[in-house]
């Protein structure tokens, strides 16, 4: 059965709070970091997890007078803020790893070992909900929140049968920093995903020469300038661009226009903004500036 996104949130974050409680108990009653620490993570999943289902639910509302290119935006600010999130707690989590490495305290493995356990179970139970497959940046930043969990569950899973067999208790704190970078890299990468679409930096797979390149190979096009590809939300890629074609009727001109749509099209962007124009610029470039183009059509015109 396949479920929406904003289900699949929610179902998620019902499976958190369980996990979140079970494991904060158990941390206590244990006197374990490490699953204090997942405890940690799994309370950042859950606002993660309720930021993105807020942001699920806003995205859908249809572009207006005061958003036109609609609220897709909001699901990358939800992302950008989960991964500063990430990035906090795991500074935290690291700082009291430190501690206890300098003064390993006495661990209670028969706590620690079920409630970790049943966190690994739960975040896979998580993961599968959401799936592996994610267009939605928002929705991705959730599933990373989700599978760096998963990770250190395992990880106080194993944290707990080392010191089960082995008595060695410093291994707890090293678990802890060990999730806790795990949390640093699935943070850092989904804020420079977030600020890449912000920046508008053109999206990863789309090369505006060669695209700008098959544009110029129909035969009315006679230049291509002023050419910005930039995303207006998760995988919604967008383009503008000036397109100088050869003297014809206003007809043709259109013609050639949904040519240019056409390529656009197949190779990812459904969102376009083309100007026809009829005069070539001076000294002519793809990225060259509104400026220059305005100062050689006055110039002519004079």
């Amino acid at each position: 059965m396949e479920y929406s996104s904003t289900k699949k949130l929610f179902l998620t974050l019902v499976v958190t709070f369980l996990i979140f409680l079970i494991e904060i108990i158990g941390g206590i009653l244990s006197n374990s970091l490490a699953l204090l620490s997942d405890a940690g993570h799994v309370f950042t999943d859950a606002l993660a997890i309720v930021l993105s289902l807020i942001a699920s639910i806003i995205m859908k509302k249809p572009s207006g007078s005061k958003a036109t290119f609609g609220y897709q935006r909001i699901g990358i600010l939800t992302a950008f803020i989960n991964g500063i999130s990430l990035i906090i707690i795991a500074t935290f989590i690291l700082i009291e790893g430190y501690k206890r490495l300098i003064e390993p305290p006495l661990i209670n493995y028969n706590v620690m070992l079920p409630v970790a356990i049943f966190g690994f179970l739960g975040n896979l139970l998580m993961a599968w909900i959401l799936g592996h497959r994610h267009e939605d940046l928002n929705i991705k930043s959730a599933w990373l929140h989700v599978i760096g969990d998963t990770i250190s569950s395992f990880g106080v899973i194993v944290a707990a049968l080392i010191i089960r067999y082995t008595g060695w208790l410093i291994i707890d704190p090293i678990m802890s920093g060990f999730v806790g970078l795990i949390i640093i890299t699935g943070g850092v990468r989904v804020l420079k995903d977030s600020l890449w679409i912000f920046l508008e930096l053109v999206p990863k797979g789309f090369d505006v020469e060669k695209i700008s390149n098959k544009i110029k190979e129909i035969s009315e096009v006679v230049d291509i300038h002023d050419v910005h590809i930039w995303s207006i939300g998760s995988s919604i890629p967008a383009f503008s661009a000036h397109v100088v074609v050869k003297d014809c009727l206003l007809s043709e001109a259109d013609r050639v226009r949904k040519k240019i749509e056409g390529i656009l099209i197949n190779v990812g962007i459904k969102h376009s903004v083309i100007q026809i124009e009829s005069i070539k610029c001076d000294n002519s470039s793809i990225y060259c500036d509104f400026e220059k183009s305005l100062n050689y059509l006055n110039h002519s015109h004079n």
